[in-house]
């Protein structure tokens, strides 16, 4: 067996298709939307093995590193988490990650694993991993491949071409590493009965490569991406626990995938079949097919009544209750402030409605209603022209920037747990079911000294109530 692999987890994307449930502000990897952890933590699990895996390297944007920073913490795992300045599609990614591999072990293996997939058999990945590593340390770029299921439009499939199995690989008896003949894209139905027929794979986007392999394939196709990552990784910064790359030599990557950059060009990709209960839970037809399912072949979640209803998932957030009568192969999505109802076979087309709901400034389109951040989170009761209730939970030990608002003034009252006011040169505890109340203009700061998460009901006055209201003097977090 070779060396340790370290795992790389792609954590950006909107998951738009999965609206309203995932959302920008709170994309679908880290929500929960089949099993009862996000599929991020799901990821991390799966991972987590010392004597296969080594430390992690996450892959993200500024906007969520607190959420996988709180994430990883609730997993119990250490991990290198990079910042990406902007989008650059994954080959980029995958070029960082090689760069910041190489960095750690000359001989390094590395596994790009996305944050969002659903894995139901946990054994069978790792002991596909393995059997990817013994033909990645022998040069192979190797991606994992599935054997379809149905005729799928919205999946990229794989042709296997010769063996490559030996005795130098260390495969077990009837598995198998294949040569890549062909990578194509996503097909017409037509084309896609007839690569199922032909037995092409499912490419499930997940690689195996030894780092040096990856980068020099990256350089050989891509040297302006390269040149980019190894820019960006060299004049990295550490911020708090985080790791930003260099804005400017990132910047001038090529917006590219991987699959591209490389996998689609390069003579070294392999593919390993692999059986592994996987889905990349792409939409909510995806999520319903993955789901435990009754004898009409209904999935629900929450609290929900159907009746004379089949082959349909309803889900409803909350305390709301929803119910569905004689309707078949329906998607329902109940949350606080939206509800998506579609057919499954439309499913796909929610993005073209998220897209619609953006351009007419729908605040639902991109944010929850619950809003997290490093500290806790807080959640709308209530808003309007000149007035705003909000209800604020902040993490024991946490506390908010110290801070002023220009047009507002605001009145706390706290239901559970102490809490230390600052307002001005004065400091003090507020306690369950007594008040406190912050002038506009005045610089305060809250603050949870406890053991327990504290609660209050936050009662915003004044001309303007917006979220930019708010100048942070100063910041635990390193937020401006």
């Amino acid at each position: 067996m070779p060396a340790q692999i370290i795992p790389v987890i792609m954590c950006g994307g909107s998951g738009t298709r999965l609206w309203p449930v995932s959302r920008e502000s709170m994309p679908k990897q880290f929500v929960t939307l089949v099993g009862s952890e996000s599929t991020f933590r799901q990821v991390l699990a799966r991972i987590s093995s010392p004597e296969l895996f080594a430390r992690p390297i996450v892959i993200t944007n500024s906007d969520f590193r607190f959420v996988v920073a709180e994430q990883l913490r609730e997993s119990g795992i250490a991990a290198d988490i990079v910042l990406e300045p902007m989008g650059r599609d994954s080959g980029p990614a995958v070029a960082v990650a090689a760069a910041l591999a190489l960095q750690r072990d000359r001989q390094a293996l590395v596994l790009v694993l996305a944050s969002d997939h659903v894995i139901r058999k946990p054994d069978e990945f790792r002991e596909t991993c393995q059997r990817a590593a013994a033909a990645a340390a022998e040069g192979r770029i190797v991606t994992f491949g599935i054997a379809p299921t149905h005729p799928a439009t919205n999946y990229g499939y794989i042709r296997p071409g010769a063996k490559l199995n030996g005795a130098s690989l260390g495969a077990p008896s009837g598995a198998s590493v294949h040569a890549v003949e062909a990578f194509v894209e996503k097909p017409d139905a037509a084309t896609a009965a007839g690569y199922v027929a032909d037995h092409y794979l499912w490419n499930s986007g997940n690689f195996l490569f030894h780092a040096a392999t990856m980068l020099g394939e990256i350089e050989r196709f891509e040297p302006a991406m390269a040149e980019a990552a190894k820019g960006a990784v060299a004049d990295l910064t550490r911020d708090l626990d985080f790791l930003r790359l260099a804005p400017e030599p990132f910047a001038r990557a090529p917006k590219k995938s991987i699959d591209y950059a490389v996998m689609e060009r390069t003579k070294l990709a392999a593919v390993v079949p692999a059986d592994l209960g996987w889905s990349d839970v792409g939409s909510w037809s995806t999520v319903w097919e993955v789901l435990e399912r009754d004898a009409a072949g209904n999935a629900t979640d929450g609290p929900v009544v159907m009746l004379d209803s089949r082959n349909s998932l309803v889900r409803s957030d909350e305390s709301m209750l929803t119910t569905v009568v004689g309707l078949d192969d329906v998607i329902v999505v109940s949350t606080a402030d939206a509800v998506l109802v579609t057919t499954r076979a439309k499913a796909e087309q929610v993005k073209e409605l998220v897209g619609q709901l953006k351009a007419k400034n729908h605040r639902a389109a991109v944010e929850h209603r619950r809003i997290y951040r490093p500290w806790g989170y807080y959640q709308d009761i209530d808003l309007a022209s000149r007035y705003r209730v909000k209800r604020i939970v902040v993490k024991p030990g946490s506390k908010l920037s110290l801070q002023k608002h220009f047009h507002r003034s605001e009145h706390w009252v706290v239901v559970h747990g102490t809490a230390e006011v600052t307002v001005g040169s004065d400091v003090r505890s507020v306690h369950e079911n007594e008040s406190i109340y912050i002038p506009i203009g005045s610089i305060h700061r809250l603050a949870n000294p406890g053991k327990i998460p504290l609660e209050l009901i936050e009662v915003q006055v004044g001309s303007y109530v917006g979220e930019d209201d708010i100048v942070r003097l100063d910041d635990v977090y390193g937020r401006g």
